[in-house]
């Protein structure tokens, strides 16, 4: 399905956890040249970075800058402290006199040359405007921040040199498997996707995108980032855009407010696979989903009857609770690679990739073709 939508000129930002998208990100990546197709994900050799004061064309809309302020004040201040209208103010005054001055020079826009600014120009302009300490303690601010300045534990993190502007990427992948713990890295990426998504949402016009959020969504959810998710849900459509959820887990769905709320009643699109495991629960599903016993029997009935001469698995797709069906999908040895999430078959598609000088769509060609001629051999 995203292979599609990528296929139609559609803008797709995912969001997993498991490295299920990387075979199909970097054959993209492969495709265009590195024009598209781009991959972000944590390790230790090279860690996730960003430059949230980069853009391509220089422009920064209201999102843009709130987007900034939401990412420090989640640096800055912790889940239970609230700012005050004072720290807000001020918070706000900074960005927008280090977006002035990014404007009307030559500088280089970074994390590190916001934290500069602060430290010079802008505590003369608070001293000129005689704002107190107890409304704005710009010493305290720089220290809880200082650890996101050059020489500090993050560093790295707002202060990428990769000038990226992911507006104008058709294909983006976020992978934070490893991070979805981190305390501090996580809710920073999270703000980034989200802020990365709106952008898009909002920027381009008459341009289908669409946010993808894989298992990640529950860790999304858990850290503040649910009014991000409720947000998207109720005004995605209206900007020629989708938003969908994907889990594994029937319990999460049902004891998740977020998804209650938020997103099945904002979803016109279900789509359900194999069901069997959860007959004994179904009853909790259909009551939820709110399906009438006709779309029910559809599907308890996936994949009981399927052709045994050929490899495919059944799905149901209910829309607008108005249209339903079971439909096979069946795609061939050379999607079947590059959609792959089993660890052994990336294994071996990224290893051959790699000898083959990191080409992706000959690897898959070349394994195709083995397991294409072994299974002629079989028939005869």
């Amino acid at each position: 399905m995203v292979r599609q939508y990528y296929e139609q000129g559609t803008h797709v930002l995912l969001v997993d956890t498991g490295n299920s998208y990387q075979g199909l990100c970097e054959l993209i990546k492969g495709k265009t040249k590195g024009g598209d197709g781009v991959y972000f994900t944590y390790t230790e050799d090279n860690p996730i970075a960003f430059n949230p004061f980069f853009t391509d064309d220089n422009v920064f809309d209201i999102e843009k800058r709130e987007s900034i302020k939401t990412l420090i004040l989640t640096l800055w201040k912790r889940d239970d402290e609230a700012p005050r209208r004072s720290e807000e103010v001020a918070l706000s005054n900074a960005v927008a006199g280090y977006i002035e001055q990014i404007k009307s020079s030559s500088v280089q826009p970074s994390f590190n040359g916001f934290y500069e600014y602060v430290k010079g120009d802008y505590r003369r302009v608070l001293q000129e405007k005689e704002v107190r300490e107890k409304d704005f303690d710009l010493a305290n601010f720089l220290n809880v921040l200082e650890p996101y300045y050059k020489g500090g534990e993050y560093d790295y993190l707002l202060n990428s040199e990769k000038e990226l502007d992911l507006l104008n990427k058709r294909f983006i992948v976020f992978e934070i498997d490893a991070i979805k713990d981190h305390r501090i890295l996580f809710p920073v990426v999270t703000i980034i996707i989200m802020e990365t998504f709106i952008n898009k949402m909002r920027r381009l016009k008459g341009v289908r995108k669409m946010i993808l959020i894989e298992e990640a969504w529950k860790a999304i959810a858990k850290e503040g980032m649910a009014e991000y998710l409720k947000y998207l849900f109720k005004t995605v459509r209206k900007f020629f855009g989708e938003a969908v959820v994907v889990t594994q887990e029937v319990d999460d769905i049902i004891h998740s407010p977020i998804v209650r709320e938020s997103i099945i009643n904002n979803s016109d699109c279900k789509i359900l696979l194999d069901q069997r495991k959860y007959a004994n629960k179904f009853d909790d599903i259909q009551k939820m989903l709110g399906l009438t016993e006709r779309e029910k029997s559809q599907i308890l009935s996936i994949n009981q009857d399927n052709d045994p001469t050929r490899l495919y698995k059944e799905v149901w797709i209910g829309l607008g609770g108005t249209n339903s069906a079971v439909y096979a999908t069946e795609v061939s040895h050379h999607e079947y690679l590059a959609y792959t999430t089993e660890e052994s078959e990336k294994l071996e598609v990224m290893n051959l990739a790699q000898e083959m000088g990191g080409d992706v769509e000959g690897a898959i060609k070349k394994i195709s073709l083995r397991r294409i001629k072994g299974l002629s051999r079989e028939d005869n």
